[in-house]
């Protein structure tokens, strides 16, 4: 792609982008739990984490990890010059694995829809979203709708 606006026609099914990393630390984990008041013992209380959790050490909260990733995805999509109008939905997300503290993601990002709206200026790209840590495994997938710009015909 140009350094020009990449718009709706510009995002083909199967087209795959990826974003750099991003070491999620102690520091915001903690930031996030006091700031959105996410105080459950398995994010305040280390002694219940080591003593009574199934993951025994620090986890983030997936709240925070959607928002890393949605912020390294934005990142990326910024790169193409992607003509973003809105987010419209979100759709299949699971959690599968949790996220350590110092883990290390990614987001690995592809087309796997388009629609055109009733507006001919405008269309919705869904992308898959899969977070993936140092070690290749998958915390967190889910699918996203983003309204786009379409190339019109002046």
């Amino acid at each position: 792609m140009t350094s020009e606006l990449s718009f709706f026609e510009d995002y083909e099914i199967g087209m795959k982008i990826n974003t750099i990393g991003r070491t999620v630390t102690e520091t915001d984990i903690v930031n996030f739990v006091c700031n959105y008041g996410f105080f459950e013992e398995l994010f305040v209380d280390m002694e219940y984490v080591r003593e009574k959790s199934i993951f025994k050490q620090r986890i983030a909260p997936g709240a925070l990890i959607y928002c890393v990733a949605e912020g390294l995805s934005v990142q990326a999509l910024a790169r193409l010059n992607f003509a973003a109008i809105a987010f419209v939905g979100m759709e299949n997300f699971r959690i599968p694995r949790p996220l350590y503290c110092n883990d290390t993601i990614r987001v690995e990002i592809e087309v796997v829809g388009k629609k055109e709206t009733s507006k001919q200026d405008r269309g919705i790209i869904k992308f898959h979203h899969k977070v993936i840590n140092q070690r290749g495994e998958i915390v967190m997938e889910y699918d996203i709708l983003r309204m786009a710009r379409r190339k019109v015909d002046h």
